[in-house]
């Protein structure tokens, strides 16, 4: 059938303008073209029965031949219908430097612009307007804008539609040619794909799209490439301008607190968004832009950006909101060099679990200690900033001071110390405050950054010169916060807190026995696995007595020793096998301790199967691997979306790929990647939902002590004597047992989960977020589960007054 005569009867009137030559084209193509003969994906025109027609083709048959392929392609999508045959024809089109007449390219655009029914567009209908109207000079192109808008307007941003990035770009570079104010300009080359391309729609249309603005911008929407390379560079420093600078400054500074957004309208398979490609490029192309501007914000700014993009969905886990995004803010920081860069590249080793982007900050760290001849850990530890504090963790102007925990409060004359700032000095020294507030948010990032990096020492074991120890972990003001709570030993000698005495800093043991090592003498902070038990419970009382709150676990921290189970079993750990863990959390868990591969799903695109492997690198070039499965339930469970639990097995130890026998690892590496496999367990286990059943539940509910409910078991009974309750409560060999006026319960040290006596029944009570109180924990934070042990023992212990129905029936029934 003539295509003609297919048109609607309102669309026939377009082609009244065209001359018998253009139909006899129309009825030349018409005769080979057959909707349902098949050819290959993504033919040559000379693969298409048009090859043939079209040889000897000269330009007005060539223009006929586009617009008979723009015709076609409407009226098959009017039927949902899609013919790979014309996939080549408007390409072979636009190639051709063709001179097209007002009423062709009017044509065009009439058939581009009219809805071809609900069937989903692709590239092709697009290719040859948009090229027609992109060889015309922009004045000759004004007639046609109402058509590059209505048809912008027409194609949207649905996540259903087939037209490309590219392609849509294209389309939104002739709308913004021709917009009318500076905001419709920017909106035209920014698309609202996401929550950030929104933002930047509604608040910085009108920079965006100013005159002198608009090539920059349109030059940061090519930063496609892995890194920006001498000719872009070059380009954005001829267009850069202050104005640029500050409105970049302002932009990338809404970065770490866009948060993505998830969209649920299929619960199996929630769709995660935080930034669309489109808009990935143009931030990156701003991050490079960082690159030409000399300004004291830039490196913090970009550490920011490398950490919000780098982090994974709700700040944690292995992935990252946008890896590109964050690579380039670590290349800027790696191409501008200087100590001052490696503050912000630690404060990524902290926060973000993504291998691919640790092993990027990792070559930068090397590449920056090797230009200075230091190793990475000195060089971290050289460049931790004061943030303008005084060796005492304070900085105080006109009473108003800043301590090392970021807290701003006000020192009257009289030297008492006010959490709440008078009004007259906010109004005298606005600007003071306002920078002080500034560095308190500096503040905070770096002190999570060096407990990390402190308990990092720990945990590897490192060894440094007394002389280094003191400049750089006990006299700087941050670090410091962390170092002088710790204990420190003389490798091979004596171990003590830090001192400050006449002669500098000393140990001192609980005993009050002064050591003074010597600059280059080597040493390291203390760990139980190298001391005594009776050196550890020494040091334990020690804490207690005085009140000293550790950053981390030190005195009371885990020690995992050999079973002889492991010895047995040779070259792998059953230890913490055969548990029931909440997969997402523990995946989260885990990837915050520095694991990864963690990946059980039921579909490829979940990037997981019914198992896996998780797997840590540790120090003398071992590798920790811990198996990981889902249940026999779990498909049916969770309706084969996302898995909700996994089942833990067996920890191995790999070198070179290998497992090693377990009594070759190093006694310090052992205990502590056994450490992070028994934090797993604890915190993530099912065994610990107040509301569980089963047999798994009621075996880890109420069953033996792992080391860390035997530190929790010894932390008790040091505290309980200090306790309001201590004549109503001991510690036994699993439970704190606790005397009420109505019933006795036993809490589990390890679950925190209640039995009443004297038939042991079962009594659910459910964490709220308060904590004990006032009551000193020496190594927790609240929350914890020696904080919710706590809170249920003082709850029960009246439990008289307890008013909450859901509790009185179970202790009534």
């Amino acid at each position: 059938m003539r295509i003609v005569d297919e048109l609607p009867e309102s669309q026939r009137g377009w082609l009244d303008f065209l001359a018998e030559p253009a139909y006899d084209v129309f009825d030349r193509l018409d005769a080979v073209f057959d909707p349902l003969r098949p050819v290959r994906w993504q033919p040559t025109l000379a693969e298409t029965p048009f090859g043939p027609v079209s040889r000897r083709f000269g330009e007005a048959e060539w223009r006929a031949m586009g617009l008979w392929a723009q015709l076609r392609m409407h009226l098959l999508w009017q039927s949902r219908q899609h013919s790979s045959m014309l996939t080549p024809v408007p390409g072979a089109v636009a190639r051709r430097r063709l001179r097209w007449t007002s009423e062709e390219i009017e044509l065009l655009w009439r058939i581009t612009v009219t809805p071809p029914g609900e069937h989903q567009r692709h590239d092709d209908f697009f290719t040859l307007p948009v090229a027609v109207a992109e060889e015309l000079p922009i004045a000759e192109r004004e007639p046609y804008a109402h058509w590059f808008r209505q048809a912008r307007a027409n194609l949207g941003f649905a996540r259903w539609r087939q037209v490309t990035d590219k392609t849509t770009a294209r389309l939104g570079r002739l709308v913004a040619e021709h917009a009318e104010t500076p905001a419709e300009r920017a909106r035209a080359l920014v698309p609202e794909l996401d929550g950030f391309a929104a933002l930047l729609r509604a608040d910085y249309a009108d920079r965006l799209g100013a005159s002198e603005m608009v090539a920059l911008l349109r030059h940061w929407m090519t930063a496609t490439k892995p890194r920006p390379d001498a000719a872009w560079l070059a380009t954005t420093a001829e267009l850069v301008t202050p104005e640029a600078v500050t409105l970049v400054r302002d932009v990338l500074a809404r970065v770490p607190d866009h948060r993505e957004h998830v969209d649920r309208s299929y619960p199996s398979r929630p769709q995660v968004t935080y930034f669309h490609e489109r808009t990935a490029v143009l931030v990156r192309g701003m991050v490079w832009t960082c690159e030409q501007v000399d300004e004291p914000w830039v490196t913090g700014l970009l550490g920011d950006v490398a950490v919000a993009t780098g982090t994974g969905v709700g700040g944690s886990g292995p992935n990252s909101r946008n890896e590109r995004t964050a690579n380039a803010a670590i290349g800027v920081l790696a191409r501008r060099g200087g100590l001052e860069v490696v503050a912000q590249l630690a404060r990524v080793q902290a926060k973000v679990r993504r291998k691919s982007i640790l092993t990027l900050v990792r070559k930068t760290l090397d590449g920056v200690a090797e230009r200075t001849g230091l190793s990475p850990e000195q060089l971290l530890e050289r460049t931790v900033p004061s943030h303008g504090l005084g060796p005492d963790g304070t900085r105080t102007e006109h009473g108003l001071r800043l301590s090392a925990d970021g807290v701003i409060s006000y020192v009257d004359e009289a030297g008492k110390v006010r959490k709440a700032i008078p009004k007259a000095v906010r109004a005298a020294h606005g600007e003071l405050v306002a920078e002080l507030k500034a560095t308190a948010k500096e503040l905070k990032k770096t002190l999570p950054a060096e407990r990390h990096r402190v308990e990092r020492a720990l945990a590897t074991g490192r060894v440094l010169p007394w002389s280094d120890v003191r400049a750089f972990y006990l006299d700087h003001p941050v670090t410091g916060a962390h170092a002088r709570t710790l204990i420190w030993e003389v490798v091979q000698g004596a171990a003590g807190l830090p001192v400050m005495t006449a002669d500098g800093w000393a140990l001192t043991d609980p005993r009050g026995h002064h050591v003074q090592p010597g600059p280059e003498t080597p040493v390291r902070l203390w760990h139980p696995i190298f001391a005594t038990p009776d050196e550890v419970r020494a040091w334990r009382d020690h804490l207690m007595e005085t009140g000293l709150r550790q950053p981390f676990k030190q005195a009371f921290r885990e020690v995992y020793l050999l079973t002889p189970a492991e010895e047995r079993t040779g070259d792998h750990s059953l230890r913490f096998a055969a548990h029931i863990l909440k997969y997402g959390q523990a995946k989260a868990l885990l990837a915050g301790r520095g694991w990864s591969g963690m990946s059980l799903g039921w579909w490829d695109g979940a990037g997981g199967s019914g198992q896996c492997q998780t797997v840590k690198e540790l120090p003398g070039g071992l590798t920790a691997d811990w198996d990981f499965h889902l249940d026999w339930e779990a498909g049916e469970r969770d309706g084969f979306g996302d898995a909700s639990h996994c089942v833990s097995g067996a920890v191995r130890f790999l070198a070179d790929g290998r497992p090693v026998p377990l009594t070759t690892v190093p006694p310090l590496v052992l205990s502590e990647a056994l450490r992070d496999a028994d934090l797993a367990v604890g915190v993530t286990s099912t065994g610990l939902d107040p509301r569980g059943e089963g047999d798994y539940w009621r075996s880890y509910s109420f069953g033996d002590l792992t080391e860390t409910a035997e530190i929790r078991r010894d932390a008790l009974t040091r505290l309980l004597p200090r306790l309001s309750i201590a004549d109503r409560a001991e510690v036994t060999d699993r439970f704190l047992r606790v005397r009420g006026d109505l019933r006795t319960y036993k809490i589990h040290l390890g679950s925190g989960n209640i039995l009443m006596e004297p038939n042991d029944a079962y009594l659910c009570i459910v964490p709220g977020s308060g904590g004990p109180g006032h009551v000193f924990l020496p190594f927790e934070q609240d929350g914890g589960m020696l904080s919710i042990i706590l809170s249920k023992a003082l709850l029960l212990a009246a439990d008289a007054a307890i008013t909450d129905a859901s509790i009185t029936r179970q202790l009534t029934g």
